[in-house]
């Protein structure tokens, strides 16, 4: 099978079996998605969700995370790991939207890289979740399954995201990667992978390894 229609049957089928697919972080603003995806490094959106519960009730506007207390900071979101530099991060990146971009999270992938604590694969959320822009978010799930399913064949996020920018559709990049996550989370995990009552499993380079 040519990449385009495994790429497509791959979209078609995920999509049916998850027709509800949204990112798994809660936020209603453009900084509190930005705020929660530093926070989600080395830690499940699950606990991110749980601490940004308490944060954006804490902090209603852009204003209060500038003149936040960084112990106060600090204290909340601490069972996110990497807690102080995390809770700085935040601080620095609410001052430099306000003093520098006018109170809005920027809009490209220069300016947010500018951000204390954001790489690519955050540019990338907001990107494709905040502006509707074509983006590739290149998170572990997305590298796992695109290295299994046969679209890439290497680890590095980067390399992932450029490959996968040139084949997946500009119209539903992004949609393509939280349907990469939810499917590496309920049937291609990391470990043990159920491959055998995976929808993907004859287009799978991975899975034919065992046949």
């Amino acid at each position: 099978m040519k990449k385009k229609d495994k790429i497509k049957k791959i979209y078609s089928d995920l999509s049916k079996l998850y027709p509800n697919v949204e990112c798994q972080l809660n936020y209603s603003t453009d900084y509190e998605l930005l705020f929660a995806t530093r926070l989600s490094a080395q830690c499940t959106d699950v606990r991110v969700n749980k601490v940004t519960e308490e944060l954006f009730s804490r902090y209603k506007t852009l204003e209060d995370y500038a003149n936040a207390d960084f112990d106060d900071m600090s204290e909340i979101v601490k069972s996110c790991g990497v807690y102080k530099m995390k809770a700085q991060n935040i601080i620095d990146s609410a001052k430099m939207i306000l003093d520098t971009y006018g109170g809005k999270v920027p809009d490209n992938m220069e300016d947010l890289l500018k951000l204390p604590g954001v790489g690519r694969k955050t540019a990338n959320l907001i990107l494709g979740e905040i502006y509707d822009k074509p983006a590739i978010i290149a998170d572990t799930h997305c590298i796992r399954l695109s290295n299994r399913l046969g679209l890439c064949d290497f680890p590095d996020p980067l390399k992932v995201e450029i490959t996968l920018k040139k084949t997946i559709p500009e119209e539903y990049q992004t949609k393509f990667c939280h349907l990469l996550v939810w499917h590496g989370r309920n049937y291609c995990k990391a470990k043990n992978p159920s491959c055998k009552e995976c929808s993907l499993y004859t287009v799978c380079s991975y899975s034919k390894k065992d046949k």
